[in-house]
């Protein structure tokens, strides 16, 4: 069995990570992270969503509370025209997939190790149990 250092477990996560990169997923959400970039229409809502957050900060921090009414109302109101842009749904939906697939990853890593663990440890994998066990001192009658 061979033992890695940390810095070779860090360069192995750096592999994995360019090798994801390079997936169907990711590829897809950097054509539509384009598409939005390039899209005139969608840029000109997000510039103005964002003049009005620092309006609302600034209303907050004030206590200008109608004002921030309203200002909130108008960011919801062009964030629901915003989101029903084509491009948008689509942006959001392979975002989706992005965080599904680096979940997925992350759980089937973190599952590994402790099966890894169960079994060097000769524990039990459908009991998720260790082999490795302390003496509580529980089993001796006082």
């Amino acid at each position: 069995m061979a033992n890695y250092t940390r810095e070779e477990v860090i360069e192995r996560a750096q592999g994995l990570a360019k090798a994801m990169s390079e997936t169907d997923e990711i590829d897809r959400f950097k054509q539509v992270e384009a598409k939005i970039n390039d899209n005139k229409k969608v840029q000109d809502y997000i510039s103005r969503i964002k003049a009005l957050q620092k309006q609302a900060v600034n209303f907050q921090y004030y206590e200008k509370t109608q004002a921030l009414k309203k200002v909130e109302a108008e960011i919801d109101r062009l964030q629901g025209e915003l989101d029903a842009i084509p491009v948008v749904q689509e942006f959001k939906e392979t975002q989706t997939d992005v965080n599904d697939f680096l979940q997925l990853v992350t759980s089937t890593i973190a599952n590994e190790v402790t099966n890894e663990i169960i079994r060097e440890t000769g524990g039990d994998l459908l009991q998720g149990t260790t082999g490795s066990s302390l003496d509580t001192g529980d089993s001796c009658d006082h």
